[in-house]
């Protein structure tokens, strides 16, 4: 069983940062790619950033220039480091770990979620 626990977020006002950090236990040997999600109220989950195995950033246009995410394999953690914060980034922010082996010749596979981490943007 894989688990994945969110720290960091919280309140800051508009134009601040915040680091997200995420690590994943369990049986793990690897994790093919690593992400975070948002929810805002009345809104639909959506794609923040994710970063592949191999360290291949991919973010949210709304997030570009603004949002860095980073990982660390020996540790399954992945970061999101948040800068320029904008009101319209108030959401729960959620740790996604997507096709995770156990073993060296097991094929990834699963998709694990975190609890959710709140961020909250002040003007």
């Amino acid at each position: 069983q894989v688990q994945l626990v969110e720290s960091g977020g919280g309140l800051v006002q508009y134009g601040g940062s915040l680091r997200l950090s995420c690590a994943a236990s369990g049986r793990i040997f690897s994790i093919n790619a690593m992400g975070w999600y948002r929810q805002a109220p009345g809104k639909q989950r959506e794609l923040v950033a994710t970063i592949s195995n191999g360290g291949s950033p991919n973010y949210a246009d709304s997030v570009k220039g603004r949002f860095t995410i980073s990982r660390d394999n020996a540790k399954n953690t992945v970061y999101l480091q948040m800068n320029s914060l904008k009101p319209e980034d108030t959401a729960v922010y959620y740790c996604n770990a997507a096709g995770i082996a156990a073993l060296v010749h097991e094929v990834p596979a699963g998709d694990y979620w975190g609890q959710g981490t709140q961020v909250t943007v002040s003007s």
